[in-house]
């Protein structure tokens, strides 16, 4: 009854009802879900069932919401109306019931603002939509600051005395952060020859301008050979995305991009063509190493910046297609110390790294709480402090909180603070660390291991920006930033009755996953590099050379402790290495464990194949029976749902013989 008063007196604020659509074939579960939200003093627009009638229903009412139903009738499904959704931007929530894994992975793709698993209780449902419309608010918050800062941004160049070249370079920069590539293409269409300039990127940073010679070397042909290829290619003469069997298809019809995507490595690209007065045309194609990069959002965000586009090109070119000689243009190099500003300690060129530092440049300007994912060892803290430092918030505290390490009996103190008095050994007030942060940012670290209890408070902390001392008489408003990290599977902790639900969505407005370093080996070189020289400074020692033979013994390892085993390796061998060079690498005798797993078929179990094997066998002692009493959750000693969780990650057939 809580909730239902909550959103009423909200509906009353915002002066008008919430208009909700619901896409469900079941008449009854639908009625009961029309019945809730309505006591709710929600306005329910319609009840349809299937995707043709959810259409009809849009063209003449825009819901402010859709409850679907993620398998309908018909031959389209909820997943199919999910995307026609998100390209009118209404935000939806999935209705579902037993859908397979495939389903639900197929579902998350469309980032739905939340699930509601059928039977739904009242709670669940009103707790869901309040956290949908959160987190839509930020969603369309993030896009419009996102617009701004472009148009800011662009109009700072179009106001520069930048030459053409290096305007184009600081172009790339801004434009990657919302757009990403690995290699951006302009120019003019002309019917005549290829003139268009590439710029592709080299690292976090650094930018390098492709000349059509420097192409035609890199491609192996003769300029004369280019201009024939692009004469007799396609062009677009509206936005478009090509991926997979479309790119394909497309290096039929326009052979430059296939002779650019063979010689760049591309996997998908999107192409952006803009009129420049009423004869011509200017485009930019995004090139993209990775498949499916490019979305329709993608193409809003680009047409809603058309404008100032054109303020770039008629500022920069001028109002005839400029011909540029066909010779390399030298790119202006940065200092090195500014190559990674606001990136500091942060160590790695790799595509998933480059990912990462993209997100984290979108979303350091905002307030939107950050949700940092990945295993132990990965850096997320470093993660954070540079989601931080590029923040408007960056001269304000960063107060860092191991939540793993908080005693249950003092966490409230500790975050919250106390006054004097409040309770016994209280001797005197206490500043909480929410306090201390208050406007700059709260990271919450290992956030999967905090108490139940403690997730309820930081959740009104979240909902109502004010936190109480323990003992306090008042509530203390607060302006905080929230980042938070993890290396558990949130998901499995809200099924497992672990982690508060309605906590969990408001923490993943953003979320950020940061590699393991077994995907990111490229990177392990540079790595090796950086802590050699750091800790060669700390021992006082000349900084020895890192042999071929040990950097491919490092290359070949699998890194189970990721970055934080490397540094550690590093530190081991360094104390244990003579001279100028280190021939070999001693790793540690549980390293060489994990080596001997990588190469011996018959080496010693991983921990998650012992694991496996012993659920396997307590499964057959209970002739399959999970939970109940003598049932393998209880021998286990762990919730039922979190076995089942177990027998699915680790593939177990529950076939007992």
């Amino acid at each position: 009854m809580g909730t239902v008063s909550e959103n009423s007196t909200q509906s009353e604020k915002n002066g008008f009802q919430k208009q909700i659509l619901i896409v469900e074939d079941q008449f009854i579960e639908a009625h009961d879900l029309q019945l809730i939200l309505e006591k709710a003093n929600y306005k329910v627009i319609g009840i349809v069932r299937s995707v043709d009638q959810a259409l009809d229903v849009i063209q003449t009412q825009k819901p402010d919401l859709v409850f679907l139903d993620i398998m309908l009738k018909g031959d389209k499904n909820g997943i199919d109306l999910a995307h026609i959704l998100k390209e009118k931007n209404i935000g939806f929530i999935f209705i579902s019931a037993n859908s397979s894994k495939r389903i639900l992975d197929q579902a998350k793709t469309t980032h739905p603002y939340g699930f509601i698993v059928k039977p739904f209780r009242d709670q669940d449902i009103l707790t869901t939509l309040e956290i949908a419309f959160y987190r839509q608010e930020y969603s369309l918050e993030s896009q419009l600051m996102q617009q701004l800062e472009l148009k800011n941004n662009i109009t700072e160049l179009i106001n520069s005395n930048l030459k053409l070249e290096d305007a184009l370079l600081a172009f790339a920069k801004i434009i990657q952060t919302f757009v990403c590539f690995d290699y951006l293409e302009v120019g003019f269409v002309n019917a005549e020859q290829y003139s268009n300039l590439g710029i592709i990127r080299k690292n976090i940073d650094q930018y390098q301008i492709i000349s059509v010679q420097k192409l035609s070397q890199i491609a192996d042909l003769s300029i004369k050979e280019l201009n024939e290829t692009y004469i007799k290619s396609q062009i677009d003469i509206k936005p478009v995305i090509y991926s997979e069997e479309s790119l394909i298809n497309n290096f039929q019809a326009a052979p430059i991009k296939g002779i650019i995507s063979h010689n760049f490595g591309i996997k998908s690209y999107l192409v952006f063509p803009i009129s420049i007065a009423a004869t011509q045309r200017f485009c930019f194609t995004f090139y993209s190493r990775n498949f499916n990069v490019y979305s329709n959002e993608n193409l809003k965000l680009l047409s809603n910046l058309e404008n100032i586009f054109s303020q770039f090109i008629s500022r920069f070119y001028s109002s005839a297609p400029i011909i540029l000689e066909p010779k390399e243009i030298p790119v202006k190099r940065e200092k090195a110390e500014n190559i990674k500003s606001g990136f500091e300690g942060i160590i790695g060129n790799s595509s998933q790294m480059v990912t990462v530092f993209n997100y984290i440049k979108k979303v350091a300007p905002s307030d939107t709480s950050v949700l940092i994912l990945g295993e132990s060892g990965t850096g997320k803290e470093k993660i954070a402090q540079s989601i931080h430092a590029l923040s408007p918030r960056k001269d304000k505290p960063l107060i860092i909180i191991n939540c793993g390490a908080i005693p249950e009996n003092l966490a409230e103190s500790l975050l919250f603070g106390h006054e004097k008095g409040a309770f016994t050994g209280a001797s005197e007030k206490r500043i909480g660390k929410f306090e201390l942060a208050n406007g700059g940012t709260i990271f919450l670290d290992e956030i999967g291991e905090m108490p139940l209890e403690l997730q309820v408070k930081l959740l009104r902390v979240l909902q109502e920006r004010e936190i109480e001392r323990v003992g306090g008489l008042m509530p203390i408003k607060i302006d905080v930033r929230i980042i938070a990290a993890t290396n558990k599977n949130l998901e499995e902790e809200v099924a497992a009755g672990r982690f508060r639900m309605d906590l969990y969505y408001r923490l993943h407005v953003f979320p950020i996953l940061v590699p393991s370093l077994k995907k990111r080996k490229e990177d392990i070189p540079e790595l090796a590099d950086h802590f050699i020289k750091v800790y060669s400074e700390r021992m006082n020692r000349k900084v020895p050379i890192l042999s071929d033979n040990a950097l491919q013994q490092i290359t070949n390892y699998e890194w189970p402790g990721n970055i934080r085993e490397l540094e550690h390796l590093i530190q081991r061998t360094l104390l244990l290495t003579e001279g100028n060079t280190i021939k070999t690498i001693e790793f540690s005798p549980s390293s060489k464990m994990h080596t001997q797993q990588n190469t011996d078929s018959f080496s010693i179990k991983t921990i998650m194949e012992n694991e496996r094997d012993y659920i396997l066998y307590i499964l057959k002692k209970c002739n399959g029976k999970i939970s109940g009493a003598g049932g393998a959750a209880e021998i286990l000693d762990i919730h039922p749902s979190t076995l089942n969780s177990k027998i699915k990650k680790l593939e177990i057939k529950r076939e007992i013989s």
